[in-house]
């Protein structure tokens, strides 16, 4: 099967099975809405395509703190051991998450991390806390 692009809302909203359908597969599924084109995706495959795509996690121990940061990305947390520090993070993440859909969304110096947070709100701690160490899941 091919793509499945809808012209307008109207129309995918009549044939929304089959949008869905499309997006569960994998395949490309969109919806023209005025002059934007929106993608509908499968969430999971998204996370995946995310952990790989998104800033790794560097982690750093130095006089027995350990800390948790993203290069490039105004989040990080500290512990006084490794899982600790991991669990600080995903708490951090989830905060930013949370203060970037709320207001920083628009802000200059954050609207580019648009992929972190849907990586985030797609994710549970669990596979935060995975992707973070670099286990893939």
């Amino acid at each position: 099967m091919s793509a499945v692009h809808f012209d307008n809302y109207t129309t995918a909203r009549a044939q929304l099975k089959q949008l869905l359908d499309a997006a569960d597969e994998g395949r490309v599924a969109t919806v023209k809405r005025d002059s934007r084109q929106t993608a509908v995706v499968d969430a999971e495959r998204l996370r995946y395509a995310l952990t790989r795509l998104c800033t790794r996690a560097q982690v750093v121990n130095e006089e027995g703190v350990w800390a948790v940061f993203l290069d490039g990305i105004p989040v990080a947390a500290d512990g006084g051991t490794f899982d600790e520090a991991i669990l600080a993070m995903v708490d951090a993440l989830r905060e930013y998450a949370e203060d970037w859909q709320d207001r920083l969304r628009a802000a200059p110096n954050h609207s580019e991390n648009w992929g972190l947070v849907q990586l985030v709100e797609l994710s549970s701690d669990e596979q935060l806390r995975d992707w973070l160490v670099g286990t893939r899941r």
